[in-house]
């Protein structure tokens, strides 16, 4: 079984429409002399090959008999030839809604468009769109998409229901029902899907994983980095893609939904909804919700624990909660409320790369000698009181904090609510932390010059090709040294 790219039902109602034909010609027949023979008008036929309407079943079961081939390769996702490629590409691009913006005639690939003229439009669509996502695809436009997209999670509970009934109809498919998810029921799963997985170590730089749709084969790092254990995570992205059904995204703010939805169905199979809720609500009837336990029971990171519990927590505890992660520095890089948690943000509601008030548990956690076992801290704010359970690390270059946390009258469900460190946060007043103390002030604030350390993505777009941030001559060289 050969997985076919994701398409929407016109493509692919287009695609039969394409292939209908090519058999037709093959054969020998005119629409009219096809149409006597399976009792159709000529009319109608040509509705179907224009891809304008979708013929029953039984239908093509006598287009197929008639034109001596198998059912099978009527229904075949594949366009039949290069022709047909780009009639096919130039259709779906004149439905873009950019180019339906510029007020511009449709032009049809009919069979009177020399094959010049045909991919001369293809490739002018091609750089249109092409410079739509340089224009949209820039810090800026990543800043704004995160925010909505944010947002729209948090009115959601950050639970997506439909994504964790596809996990566990899979899960159960490869029949696994405890324990931690092995890279081989992964493995299992993708060849359900029609893929096989395959470990290299020559993947393109701007690349996590790459997928081989015409030859069913999803490439990952190698199996022997240590532990492994995020080798199952982007396996199970990769073939989340096809799982969902998603298109190329047309966007910035597509991609990263894209993206939210895939890291979401993984974290739902290697933490599948029915035992995770079971564990939790247990934890929770003995006092004892602990994210580390709920680590240890499903063999997954700290950071994933933390998060997986933030898309459970409300709609299955009645939790209101928070995550955060925030490097050292004290940059917030990702993070979720829905428990009204005075999260840092600028005048657009952006929360990325806003600094968090050093006198939270996710910043003061850094300052322990032992940071081997979890902190606990209460911080009263200007929203209330809140409690977190915060666990440090590090990574090759920085070290990081994550911090999950609930409102105060929440803390008695979980380990650690006795703990007696406890901290005052008024910010965003700058008097709680970003401003100096007067002597301070009074001794240094002329005779400072500091040089900061600038990151390039302050100032750079981002990366251009057909996915944001993927270059895609190195995606397919890749493709081509591995297909050969």
């Amino acid at each position: 079984m050969t997985p076919a790219s994701p398409q929407s039902p016109h493509s692919n109602t287009l695609v039969m429409g394409k292939r209908l034909r090519f058999f037709r010609i093959n054969a020998g027949l005119t629409l009219e002399q096809l149409g006597e023979r399976v009792d159709l008008a000529a009319s109608q036929l040509s509705l179907f090959e224009n891809g304008r309407r979708e013929p029953k079943l039984s239908t093509l079961q006598k287009i197929a008999h008639t034109l001596s081939v198998d059912l099978g390769q009527l229904l075949s996702t594949d366009p039949p030839d290069r022709r047909s490629a780009l009639e096919i590409e130039l259709d779906q691009a004149q439905h873009n809604p950019v180019y339906a913006s510029m007020g511009l005639p449709v032009i049809r690939g009919a069979k009177s468009l020399p094959d010049d003229a045909l991919e001369s439009l293809v490739g002018l669509h091609r750089e249109i769109e092409r410079r739509e996502r340089a224009a949209i695809a820039t810090p800026e436009e990543a800043r704004r998409a995160n925010t909505e997209i944010r947002q729209q999670m948090r009115e959601r509970d950050n639970y997506i229901p439909d994504i964790e009934d596809l996990a566990e109809d899979l899960l159960r498919a490869a029949n696994h029902t405890t324990g931690a998810l092995t890279h081989r029921t992964v493995a299992i799963m993708a060849e359900q899907l029609g893929f096989t997985l395959i470990y290299v170590d020559d993947l393109p730089h701007s690349t996590r994983s790459v997928t081989d749709l015409k030859n069913g084969r999803i490439y990952l790092p190698p199996a022997s980095i240590p532990g492994g254990h995020g080798l199952r995570s982007l396996a199970l992205q990769a073939m989340a893609h096809a799982v969902l059904g998603h298109d190329k995204p047309a966007s910035y703010t597509a991609f990263l939904q894209q993206r939210l939805e895939i890291n979401y169905f993984a974290a739902a199979c290697l933490i599948p909804q029915g035992r995770a809720v079971e564990f939790l609500s247990e934890a929770k009837k003995d006092r004892n919700l602990a994210i580390e336990d709920f680590r240890d029971a499903f063999g997954v990171t700290h950071e994933s624990a933390a998060q997986r519990f933030t898309n459970l927590a409300t709609a299955h505890l009645d939790l209101p909660v928070h995550f955060l992660r925030v490097n050292d520095d004290g940059s917030l890089t990702r993070g979720y409320e829905n428990d009204n948690v005075p999260l840092p943000s600028d005048a657009s509601g952006t929360i990325e790369g806003q600094i968090v008030c050093r006198r939270w548990g996710a910043r003061t956690a850094f300052e322990r000698t032992n940071r081997t076992s979890e902190f606990y801290q209460y911080t009263d704010t200007p929203a209330g009181t809140f409690w977190c359970t915060v666990q440090t690390g590090t990574t090759a270059t920085e070290g990081f904090s994550i911090s999950f946390g609930v409102p105060f009258d929440h803390a008695k469900w979980f380990r650690g609510r006795e703990t007696t460190n406890r901290s005052v946060s008024l910010c965003p007043d700058a008097s709680c932390c970003r401003r100096p103390d007067a002597t301070l002030q009074e001794r240094w604030a002329e005779h400072a010059w500091p040089s900061a350390r600038m990151h390039a993505h302050v100032l750079s777009p981002l990366p251009q090709g057909s996915f944001p941030g993927v270059d895609d001559t190195e995606v397919f060289q890749f493709l081509s040294r591995h297909a050969d």
